[in-house]
């Protein structure tokens, strides 16, 4: 216990209510660690829980569209070279999209 990275307590006296309050939000926040509910809200002051599924879903369904994209361009190329703009336009396009994803996805906490 001498080599603790929290060496130090910080005690409060609380109400039945109160206790009952702090549980209900910390659960609301999706901790599962009292302390560590207590120390992010007294830390930062504000706890902000996203939902971000539909984000992994829009990821995931520009994973297969960029499949079928490669596997499209692969077939065509195979046999005319007439698409072969339209396809170029295509990946770009798709790219950019993926760009945009990747950075709303690196600025939420």
């Amino acid at each position: 216990m001498a080599n603790r990275s929290r060496p130090y307590s910080v005690h409060i006296m609380v109400t039945e209510e109160e206790k009952e309050l702090i549980e209900e939000k910390r659960k609301l926040a999706g901790f599962s660690n009292t302390g560590a509910y207590m120390r992010k809200i007294a830390i930062d002051g504000q706890i902000f829980k996203l939902d971000n599924a539909p984000l992994k879903v829009v990821s995931s369904q520009m994973t297969g569209i960029a499949t079928n994209i490669n596997q499209i361009a692969k077939r065509v190329n195979s046999t005319d070279t007439i698409y072969d703009d339209d396809i170029k336009e295509i990946k770009e396009m798709t790219n950019e999209i993926w760009l945009s994803l990747k950075s709303i996805l690196s600025k939420l906490p």
